[in-house]
């Protein structure tokens, strides 16, 4: 027994959370996040694959968006009030706590928790709603 994959909602979720990543760690959190993990202008170009980089976050997103579907298929494709809190609520609890788990291991700081963990949680919520709006 299976669900219907709504196939143009979840490129379009993995499209806005794509877009989401550009605002939040460009205008919004992106100097911030810099000076947390060391990161300079310069030292960001030097030697990265940003084709490779922004292809693979899209792959992603778009694994992320299709399990969501799923999950959401298996709700019966709940209402977008309800869609938010399950797609929140899956952030909240595997998502973030993963990243805290990592970070504290890693020692890094709360600001960088916090800019990464609020991350994961908008866009999983901006995801679920474009699943509910699209589905």
């Amino acid at each position: 027994m299976g669900t219907q994959i709504h196939w143009l909602a979840v490129l379009a979720a993995a499209v806005a959370g794509f877009a989401v990543g550009g605002l939040w760690y460009g205008p919004l959190f992106g100097k911030a996040w810099m000076a947390e993990r060391g990161v300079t202008p310069e030292s960001a170009k030097a030697g990265s694959n940003m084709g490779l980089i922004f292809g693979t976050t899209f792959v992603l997103n778009l694994i992320a968006a299709f399990v969501l579907d799923h999950v959401f298929g298996t709700y019966g494709h709940p209402a977008m009030g309800l869609a938010v809190m399950i797609s929140g609520g899956i952030a909240a609890a595997f998502v973030v706590t993963s990243i805290g788990v990592n970070y504290l291991f890693s020692q890094v700081s709360l600001k960088l928790f916090l800019i990464d963990a609020g991350y994961w949680l908008v866009i999983y919520c901006v995801m679920g709603a474009l699943l509910a709006a699209l589905s």
